[in-house]
């Protein structure tokens, strides 16, 4: 039995091989005409793709009055009676960005006292009414022309407004004393403030306005709310030595 099982081991073992042997033998013909099938594939491929990109359709871009419908869409923003004077003065600063940069029509109504702005058929970015909104809106917070001129020229920029007693309920004195400690002498706190976080911040009685980007605006709330809570202002300076140390290293 030992030798039976021996010699049918020995013919598997043989059957391996010659499996083996057979398997290694590859007819050249065979690699020839799968290099021809592969080129002929890559060829056909290549073809589609160029066909794909010659056939994809091409869409001019719409105005805003397609964007629309062609529906004329307006805005209206009030102007306070702090303003009138202001707005008087730099009209035509003002309305030159929004006639020549965003092809909006503008106009002045003395009844209502407010400026309003309608799209034209020369109007080419759908967003263009919006962003003239604020940019009068920005003017009527009491931001100079320049600095809101730059809310039409990027994207980043933020207008973020807060009462001072949101931040902590106070009344007579005290109130006076926290708008007072965040203008600071001569508006020297609000300066460094300003220098510090690359903001631009309006103090308007018990309300103050902030433009800037998303992270400069919260380093500048976070040291105005500081003031207003009763921090000292050689505190705060300090701290915006050091952020304005970082924001120079980052840039």
């Amino acid at each position: 039995m030992d030798y039976e099982q021996q010699d049918g081991m020995q013919m598997e073992n043989g059957q391996d091989i010659d499996l083996s042997a057979a398997s290694t033998t590859i007819d050249p013909s065979v690699i020839q005409s799968r290099i021809r099938q592969s080129a002929s594939l890559q060829k056909e491929n290549a073809a589609m793709d160029e066909d794909g990109v010659a056939d994809q359709p091409v869409f001019p871009k719409l105005s805003a009055a397609q964007a629309s419908g062609n529906k004329i869409e307006y805005r209206r923003v009030r102007c306070p009676p702090h303003r009138y004077t202001p707005l008087r003065e730099h009209w035509e600063q003002i309305l030159t960005p929004l006639v020549e940069y965003l092809k909006l029509q503008v106009r002045f109504n003395t009844k209502t006292r407010s400026v309003e702005m309608k799209t034209s058929p020369h109007t080419v970015d759908v967003g263009a009414l919006q962003k003239g909104a604020d940019f009068v809106s920005a003017f009527m917070m009491g931001f100079e022309v320049q600095d809101a001129v730059a809310l039409l020229r990027l994207d980043d920029l933020y207008v973020e407004s807060f009462q001072v007693t949101d931040v902590k309920l106070l009344r007579g004195d005290h109130l006076s004393r926290a708008i007072g400690r965040v203008a600071g002498q001569d508006g020297k706190t609000r300066f460094a403030i300003e220098n510090a976080t690359r903001t631009r911040i309006v103090i308007a009685d018990q309300r103050i306005h902030m433009l800037g980007s998303y992270a400069n605006l919260r380093v500048a709330r976070n040291a105005i709310c500081d003031l207003i809570l009763g921090a000292p202002p050689g505190k705060v300076y300090n701290h915006m030595r050091g952020v304005a140390a970082r924001m120079n290293e980052r840039y």
